[in-house]
């Protein structure tokens, strides 16, 4: 239990709404290449106040895993990490018909044994770290989501997607396996035998197939903007936005750090989660929001 212990470290930050600002979409694809980026942060306002988007534009290769995109979205993730304002964080896509296509091949192809096992180890590390983020994100997958694309989804902890939506790790089809944390996250996902059949044969899945599987926590018919996955993941953050933010947190870590551990150890790590509530004041306000019959008004205190 050294381990668990280490995750309560620290001081509970006020989870109180900082400055933000919303994005154009536009930047995908106005603008010169040198001003452009890959990955950006979209920060919604008004109601919606609290809700983070990751923006994926690279245009030319369908948000495929190159050496930019991936530098970009870790910067991106590391900067959220200690980042109280953010309650509910939502991966999608600029790029009509692709949440992600995985691998850059081209710039795969130009690297030695040595430097694809590097990057590889990078983008397992990447994963991990989005995997670690304290906040509940989706992600939302409107078209293909393959390889390391659907690892991306996959280290999301909900994710959406159009019926039309296609799915699957298939790396098997290029002699590899997946190694972005795919071969770990598919199996506790959908199960063992579904994981094993899904992974030796590459197959993909689409959007109504995924949610059967368990792949996907919503599917939904695709509109005509193109947009319906990204839509629904919109609504369950809403549905996740007026909750108590840092109860949210502690669930999350209750229900991910006691998934590797047995029982009796994931029940001390929820006692300990459970622990660090009592003394909010969030607490005394859903106390008090019950009583007085009335909707809670939770500050992250």
């Amino acid at each position: 239990m050294a381990a668990a212990r280490g995750v309560f470290a620290g001081p509970i930050k006020r989870l109180l709404p900082r400055g933000s600002f919303t994005q154009t979409r536009s930047w995908c694809s106005h603008g010169s290449v040198s001003d452009k980026k890959e990955v950006r942060l979209n920060r919604l306002e008004g109601d919606d106040n609290g809700i983070v988007e990751v923006l994926m534009c690279r245009e030319r290769a369908r948000n495929s895993l190159g050496h930019v995109f991936v530098g970009q979205m870790r910067d991106l993730v590391s900067s959220l990490q200690h980042d109280s304002a953010v309650r509910v964080l939502v991966f999608r896509s600029l790029i009509p018909g692709v949440f992600c296509a995985g691998a850059d091949l081209k710039e795969r192809a130009q690297m030695s044994n040595a430097e694809a096992e590097l990057f590889v180890h990078g983008l397992r590390s990447l994963m991990n770290d989005i995997a670690a983020l304290p906040m509940p994100t989706i992600a939302a997958v409107d078209g293909f989501a393959l390889g390391g694309g659907l690892e991306l989804a996959l280290a999301c902890d909900l994710r959406t997607a159009a019926h039309c939506a296609q799915m699957g790790l298939i790396e098997t089809t290029r002699g590899l396996l997946p190694g972005a944390g795919g071969s770990q996250r598919l199996p506790r996902t959908v199960g063992f035998a579904v994981a094993k059949e899904l992974i030796f044969t590459g197959r993909r899945v689409g959007g109504e197939q995924a949610v059967n599987l368990g792949l996907v926590n919503r599917s939904v018919p695709q509109n005509q903007t193109g947009d319906a996955a990204h839509r629904e993941a919109l609504s369950l953050a809403r549905e996740i936005l007026p909750q108590a933010p840092i109860a949210v947190r502690m669930a999350k870590v209750a229900m991910n750090r006691g998934a590797e551990v047995d029982i009796s150890s994931g029940m001390a790590i929820e006692g300990m989660c459970y622990a660090r509530l009592i003394p909010t004041r969030d607490r005394q306000e859903g106390m008090a929001a019950f009583i007085e019959k009335r909707p809670p008004r939770y500050t992250g205190e």
